[in-house]
């Protein structure tokens, strides 16, 4: 598997003439996949927050300059600075808007709350584990072998399906806020200006069938002087 990638992995198989070896074995594999599933959002949002504190940085310097720089001309300081200040406003907006083009800050918030998601799930699985390992311990008290059995497997596959739901409800975020980018929103605005544009026309009251030409209304003649 390539570095960077967050792709499945074949399902072990081989004889459950012993189903104790079996079973642990399929827990490693699914305890594995999720501290890898954990890792590799925890990996991806080392590079967003910094990117995201970088350019939370540069627009508050630019804000921050932006508003001494009208201060410093007034005092006679540095004359002809209100032009610099302005420039300062304008790059510090052009941070905050790479920052939200690129979805740094979010994305790694993201990250973050999958990551410790898939972490709190896990804890959860190992107790549930060790649980089940002790009850098999002490003596099923309840059910046969083959029922402990399939309640382990119940165990991990609810396990499998969480984490996968986790990823899903991720991407389907990342999704959505891709999708409602500038662009969208630019193209949404234009739809309602048109609408709006068409809306203020009156529409005519009877319409007219195609290849006629409006008649004028007949005048009455002037009436004979008595």
């Amino acid at each position: 598997m390539a570095a960077g990638d967050l792709t499945g992995m074949p399902f072990p198989l081989g004889d459950w003439g012993e189903p104790a070896e079996r079973l642990d074995e399929l827990y490693r594999r699914v305890e594995d996949d999720a501290l890898r599933t954990a890792e590799w959002y925890l990996s991806d949002r080392a590079w967003k927050r910094r990117g995201a504190r970088v350019l939370r940085a540069a627009a508050a310097l630019g804000a921050v300059t932006g508003a001494a720089m009208p201060l410093l001309e007034l005092t006679g300081s540095v004359p002809g600075a209100s032009a610099y200040g302005y420039l300062a406003l304008l790059l510090g907006a052009a941070a905050l808007a790479c920052d939200r083009f690129f979805g740094l800050t979010s994305g790694w918030m993201r990250d973050v709350a999958t990551a410790q998601a898939v972490q709190r799930r896990l804890q959860t699985l190992q107790f549930d584990w060790a649980s089940e390992n002790v009850r098999e311990v002490l003596g099923p008290t309840e059910g046969t072998a083959s029922e402990a059995a399939e309640r382990c497997l119940t165990v991990l596959r609810r396990f499998s399906e969480d984490v996968t739901e986790l990823v899903r409800a991720e991407t389907a975020d990342w999704m959505v806020e891709f999708r409602a980018g500038p662009t969208p929103l630019v193209m949404q605005s234009l739809g309602m200006a048109g609408s709006r544009a068409d809306a203020s026309v009156p529409p005519a009251r009877f319409p007219m069938p195609p290849g006629t030409r409006p008649n004028m209304p007949r005048q009455r003649p002037p009436e004979q002087p008595r």
